[in-house]
Formats: structure tokens, sequence, C-alpha cells
């Protein structure tokens, strides 16, 4: 059985020759799993703590029994094996580009650091990584708060950007002149804002960020990321169908779904023009409801998971940060708030 699959996992300390020992120093629940444990306990952070502490005794990892999900960490690299891949050496500060739902974990401070308010965990304790995790040093012109949020998604902008691109050549090759159109369910977030000006960059022709709250529109429209923004309650299908399709004044070719709630398979679905693409880019996306939606609506579209990795998605997240104020304002925004 593989980590990510088995209920507990073995944190001992000690390394095999091909593993790496990282200690601690700050989780990122990821954003799905934060909210079902925030709505779990009504906001109650001591009880939200217990939990993640109870969850990584258990289990020996943080894989949130409901949600399936974990998050990611930073760290200073502390013991590296003689035949480990990685890369790396002692002393390097990294964040683990893989989930926690596969990464051995101990904590040893009982997260007294944290407030069970937010989804950055202070913390000390260590985790292991495998020849086959991905790491990344992080970068010395960033702070780590930052570098942690913006990693946790890199994934999102860079299968985005390679869908978006394949949509775009396919465009050029049919001979069709209408640009291609994007729509992000969840905009304002944080892989959704990245999302949005990589599928700018990647060809996109017009662009739309889909928010539940006028808050959100105002901060995105402020962000100047998108070239219209919508509020549309992405669980409602011909809501949200005629939200995207209004501001685009067609549907959409490419989807990305990249909100922390479930029930939006079916919206996203319905906003996709026939032969476009849907990329599900969301821990609480439950894809028997995707596909069954997308057959009962008769809809020829090609449904992406987004698995977090693609080559090459941390240097791409990270210069998005680096060079698009708006992306970096709203990231600056919502560590503040947290």
């Amino acid at each position: 059985m593989l980590p990510q699959a088995a209920w507990r996992l073995d944190a001992d300390p000690r390394i095999a020759a091909n593993e790496v020992r990282i200690r601690v120093e700050r989780l990122n629940l990821d954003a799905a799993s934060f909210r079902q444990l925030a709505e779990k306990h009504g906001g109650d952070g001591e009880k939200v703590r217990a939990e993640v502490l109870e969850i990584v005794s258990a289990r020996g990892k943080m894989q949130n029994p409901v949600t399936g999900s974990g998050g990611m960490l930073i760290g200073t690299v502390e013991e590296v094996g003689r035949r480990s891949p990685l890369g790396l050496r002692p002393g390097d500060r990294v964040a683990t580009l893989v989930s926690l739902t596969l990464t051995p974990l101990t904590i040893s401070d009982g997260l007294a650091r944290w407030d069970g308010r937010s989804e950055q965990v202070p913390c000390d304790g260590y985790a292991i990584l495998f020849a086959r995790s991905i790491a990344a040093v992080l970068p010395a012109d960033l702070r780590a708060e930052l570098s942690l949020a913006v990693l946790d998604v890199c994934g999102a902008p860079a299968l985005t950007s390679r869908v978006v691109a394949e949509q775009v050549a396919r465009r050029v090759r049919e001979g069709g002149r209408r640009p291609v159109s994007v729509a992000v369910i969840g905009g304002a977030g944080k892989s959704g804002s990245l999302s949005l000006v990589a599928a700018r960059r990647a060809g996109a022709g017009r662009t739309v960020g889909v928010v539940p709250v006028a808050a959100e529109r105002d901060a995105l429209t402020a962000a100047g990321l998108a070239d219209a923004v919508v509020v549309a309650d992405a669980r409602d299908p011909v809501g949200l169908s005629t939200a995207v399709t209004t501001a685009l004044g067609v549907p959409a070719d490419v989807t990305v779904v990249c909100v922390d709630v479930p029930g939006c398979e079916h919206g996203a679905v319905l906003a996709t023009a026939d032969g476009g693409t849907v990329v599900f880019f969301s821990m609480a996306t439950s894809f028997a409801a995707a596909a069954l939606g997308a057959e009962g609506l008769a809809a020829d579209v090609t449904m992406v998971v987004g698995n977090g990795y693609v080559p090459g998605h941390a240097e791409l997240a990270l210069e998005l940060v680096r060079t698009e104020p708006g992306v970096r304002g709203l990231f600056e925004a919502r560590l503040a708030a947290d």
C-alpha cells in the first residue's frame, strides 16, 4: 500500500538511506480540510487545534478523515540519507510540494503557538520525505509565510496554463477567430488568483473571476486580474452558468474550479462550452458528481483532475507572485487577515 492510501504511517525519525528528515516549523492545511474542521467545531479554535493534534497522533500524518486531504509544510533539512535523490542538504530551508496525507509527521509542541483559526499552523516537530517526494528550497526574496501560501497551490496555475495553451493551439489549428475564454470559480482565492493570471499569460482572450460575495468581487476587481468579476453561488448550476455566459458573452472554453466547498461540479460543467475543458482543482470535488452530472447534462466536456504536480509548477507560481502586484496584494491581504 502506498503512503497516501495507508490509514497510518510510521513516523519514526530514523531515516532510510533514500529518505530525508525535516525539522518542521509551519504547516499549511489545505483550504477544504480547514473549512471542514472550522465548520464542524463552529469556529472554536481550541477544538480545531485538538482535532488536528488527534489526527496526526493517530495517523502519523495530517490527513483529514472527512475530506481526505492534508496540506503541506515548511522546515529545515536535518538529515539526508546517502542515497536520497532529492538534492537537498542539511540546513536547507524547504517547502514540501507533496501532500501531508503521504508525509510521515510528528508534532512535538502540542501546537502551542496556533490558535486554530488559520490555515497556517506554526509548530515544532519533524517530517520524513521519501525518494519520490518533492521539495523546493525557499526563495530568499519572499517571506516564508508567503512562499508557503503560494507553493501550497502552485499546481493550479501551472495546470491552468497548460490547458489554456492547448485550447489556444487547437483554436488556431481549426482556424477559429474567437479568442479562448476562461472562467475561474473562486477567482479571489489563492489558487484562483494565480490561475487567472496564468490563463491570461497562456493566451486567454477573455477571463472572468467568479466569487461568492461582494467583498471578494471588490478585491479581485481592484487587483485587476480578470476582465470581468461576477458574484454567483457556485453551488447553483443555473445561476453560475448564467453569470459566466453573461460576463463572457459565450460559455467558457476552460473553467477552473478553485473553491473549497462541495456541490460546484454541475455548475462548472454547465458553464463550459461543448468541446471545452473543466479543471477541478479542489479537494471538495465529488468526481462521481462531476462525471454523472456531465452525462446527465449531455455535456461534451473534458474533465481534468488537478493533481497538484506539473513540472516547473513551483517556479511558475513564485514568478507570478513576484511580477504581478495584484496577485501578491491578494496573498498579502489574506495572510494579514489570518
